[in-house]
C-alpha cells in the first residue's frame, strides 16, 4: 500500500512516499480504507521519537482517519465491510490502509463527508473529554482558550460555547482572533500585543478563569498559572510553544485550583464507553449547527511534509487534512 513513511526520525523533509506491507488484523480489529486522514501536532512529535508512543521503524505517521471499513476481526460485532467510520490510530493514518482496535473508531454520521470527518475526531474528542470529563465546566463558567485558533483551541471555544460557558479565546493574532469570534468567543485577548494575565484580570472582574484550556504551554501558562479562579481547574493539553512549563506549586495552593493533566488517548484506551457517548453528543451539537470544523486546507498524501510543516509553521488554522 502507498504511505508516507518514517524510515528514521527527524523532521517533515526525512519522510519517504513509498510502499509498506498492509498491517496485520486482529480479532478485535477493523481494517480501514483511509480516504482521509488529519494532520495533528502529535505526528510531527512521533517522526522525531520525542512522543509517548513509539513504533517500530519504519511505519506511517497518521493518528486519526476518516474512511471505510473493508475488513473486520473475527471477534468484532459493531462494524461491518462498507461502515463509514473515523477512528483513532495513534501512527499508520499516511496510507491507503490503517488497522485500529474496535473500540477506537465511531461511525460518520450521516451528511459529514471524509474531510470534514477526518479533521472530527481527535480535536473534538481531546476538547470534550478536556472540558467535561477533567474540566467539569459548568453553564455561566468564564473559559479561557489558549491557541483558540488552531484545531484543538477552536473546538474548545465551540464547545464551551454550547455547553454555556462565556469564551475568552486568545491567540496570537488578529486575523486568528477573528477565525475564534466567528466560531462564537465572546471575548479576546492578543498575546503577542497584550498583557495576558492583565486582561484576564480586566475581563473577569478580577477573580481569573474559571477554567483554563492550555495546548501551549510556555509563557501562556506561566501567566495562566496566576490568573486561576478560586476552585479553577488549568488543564494541560499539550506544548505546541515547545517548551514544558513547571509550575510554582504554591499558586495552586494559595488560589485554591487545580492542575488538571488531559491525554485523550489514554482515556479513549481506558473508557472506550464514556468516550463512544461522548461522540453522541458531539454529533448531535453538529447536527444542531452548534460545532462548525474548521479545515483550512487539504493536501495529497505526498505532500505531508509540506502539510507538518505548515503545522510547525503556525500557519494553520483550524485542521489541515491529507486527502488519500
Amino acid at each position: 500500500m502507498r504511505a508516507m513513511i518514517c524510515k528514521e526520525y527527524g523532521p517533515p523533509e526525512t519522510l519517504e512516499y513509498g510502499e509498506l506491507p498492509s498491517p496485520e488484523l486482529g480479532k478485535n480489529d477493523v481494517r480501514i480504507r483511509v480516504h482521509a486522514c488529519g494532520v495533528n501536532f502529535p505526528d510531527t512529535l512521533i517522526i522525531e521519537n520525542k512522543y509517548q508512543v513509539k513504533p517500530e521503524l519504519p511505519f506511517a505517521p497518521g493518528g486519526e482517519v476518516a474512511g471505510e471499513v473493508i475488513e473486520v476481526g473475527e471477534a468484532v460485532q459493531q462494524y461491518k465491510p462498507g461502515d463509514r467510520v473515523m477512528a483513532l490510530t495513534g501512527y499508520g493514518g499516511f496510507a491507503e490502509e490503517v488497522v485500529t482496535d474496535a473500540n477506537r473508531a465511531v461511525p460518520v454520521p450521516p451528511g459529514m463527508d471524509f474531510v470534514t470527518a477526518a479533521g472530527f475526531s481527535m480535536v473534538y474528542g481531546t476538547s470534550y473529554h478536556a472540558l467535561v470529563q477533567r474540566g467539569q465546566l459548568k453553564e455561566g463558567e468564564t473559559l479561557v482558550v489558549l491557541g483558540a485558533s488552531g484545531g484543538v483551541g477552536l473546538a474548545a471555544v465551540e464547545i464551551g460555547k454550547a455547553l454555556g460557558a462565556r469564551v475568552i479565546a486568545c491567540a496570537s493574532s488578529d486575523e486568528k482572533l477573528q477565525i475564534a469570534k466567528d466560531h462564537g468567543a465572546d471575548e479576546l485577548i492578543n498575546y503577542s500585543s497584550e498583557d495576558l494575565k492583565t486582561r484576564v484580570k480586566e475581563l473577569t472582574g478580577s477573580k481569573g478563569a474559571d477554567v483554563c484550556y492550555d495546548p501551549v504551554g510556555g509563557d501562556a501558562f506561566d501567566a495562566m498559572s496566576r490568573s486561576m479562579n478560586w476552585n479553577g481547574r488549568l488543564l494541560v493539553v499539550g506544548f505546541a510553544s515547545g517548551r514544558i512549563p513547571q509550575l510554582p506549586v504554591n499558586l495552586a495552593l494559595l488560589k485554591g485550583y487545580q492542575l488538571v493533566g488531559v491525554f485523550w488517548g489514554a482515556f479513549v484506551g481506558r473508557d472506550p464507553k464514556t468516550n463512544y457517548k461522548n461522540f453522541q453528543h458531539l454529533f448531535q451539537l453538529y447536527g444542531e449547527g452548534k460545532l462548525k470544523p474548521h479545515v483550512c486546507r487539504t493536501y495529497p498524501l505526498e505532500k505531508a511534509p509540506e502539510a507538518l510543516n505548515d503545522l510547525l509553521g503556525r500557519r494553520v488554522t483550524g485542521k489541515v487534512v491529507l486527502e488519500i
